[in-house]
């Protein structure tokens, strides 16, 4: 059995990825962490646990020279960076779901997050985690930088074309609709549930929003040209999901049929994707599932398509496409734990 740690398993993410990984066929979990419960179960904290799949959570600080086979990081920003590092330096692989190491520069981190990278040696080292993009690199990877649930929405509904180079990538624009458990577990007054219900709120719009940079980053390399994305985030009332509604311009005068079928053959064998040739994609398909749902249309009398794409948020969006990341480096069917 392949072992592996959780860092910071009581946010939505963490509980995720433990009740994913708990029912993993190769996997079995020795630790899980949180600062705030650690001495109680984990099914204190969150009674839908199976209790014959039930664990103590410790403090970081109690973990001592445990050496699983991969740790994850399910920590906010900032916290991976500092102790990742001793991880892998025992030899452990380590994927952090976090932001700390999806960019390729400490630069571009502090762009986007503020604050100075305090293990940038690492990150040259550190592979980006979209399976669909990046196989290879990450099956050979000691460091995974798991996406942003935004990120892989957009990154996955537009690649197909820049690979192709039948967009223009000079400017991408992106409104976006996601559920509450996106802003995280903490308390915060945007998310109480008066705030929230019977409304939807845009938040961080334009070219603010710190998954901005992830996207251009990652674009970038279909494209000769950096692309420039203007992103609308909204904040609804539901629990989990993400819509993406990506518009772009064309270079090529190809009719509705013709892009989805670009999108067809991209996708073919990738289990994780549905390129949906009837209907549109709706959060309540995708969500507690791995899959991302897309689709392509043209505007007809216009050099515009617009490209929508469902994920759930805390799952291909977080944990569960970090499980797949797991899979693909350690060799595993890569719809183990996921199906």
């Amino acid at each position: 059995m392949t072992t592996l740690g959780i860092i910071g398993a009581t946010g939505y993410t963490g509980v995720e990825l433990y009740r994913l990984a708990a029912r993993h066929p190769h996997l079995h979990i020795i630790f899980a962490t949180s600062e705030q419960y650690h001495g109680q179960q984990l099914s204190e904290v969150f009674p839908h646990i199976d209790p014959r799949k039930d664990i103590p959570l410790c403090a970081t600080s109690d973990i001592g020279d445990e050496k699983p086979d991969v740790v994850f990081f399910c920590t906010p920003d900032g916290i991976a960076m500092q102790q990742a590092p001793a991880f892998l330096d025992r030899g452990v692989r380590v994927i952090d779901v976090s932001p700390d190491f999806r960019f390729d520069t400490p630069e571009a981190y502090k762009t986007w997050y503020k604050k100075e990278h305090t293990a940038p040696a690492f990150m040259k080292s550190a592979v980006y985690g979209l399976p669909e993009l990046n196989r290879q690199k990450i099956r050979d990877a000691r460091l995974v930088g798991n996406p942003g649930c935004y990120p892989t929405s957009v990154v996955l509904g537009v690649a197909p074309l820049l690979e192709q180079d039948f967009i223009a990538p000079g400017s991408i624009i992106v409104d976006a609709k996601s559920g509450v458990s996106g802003a995280g577990r903490g308390l915060k007054l945007r998310t109480l549930y008066v705030e929230v219900n019977d409304s939807i709120a845009p938040y961080g719009i334009g070219h603010t929003h710190r998954h901005v940079g992830e996207m251009e980053q990652e674009l970038g390399r279909f494209s000769a040209t950096k692309p420039f994305v203007v992103f609308s985030p909204h904040l609804t009332p539901m629990s989990r999901g993400i819509l993406s509604t990506i518009y772009v311009r064309l270079t090529q005068d190809l009719g509705s049929k013709d892009l989805m079928d670009v999108y067809t053959r991209r996708y073919a064998s990738e289990p994780f994707v549905r390129v949906l040739h009837k209907g549109l994609p709706e959060t309540r398909f995708v969500t507690h599932t791995n899959f991302c749902d897309v689709r392509i249309d043209r505007v007809e009398g216009t050099d515009l398509a617009i490209i929508t794409s469902a994920i759930d948020n805390l799952v291909k969006g977080a944990a569960g496409q970090a499980l797949q990341n797991l899979n693909v480096m350690f060799g595993f069917p890569e719809e183990a734990g996921l199906v």
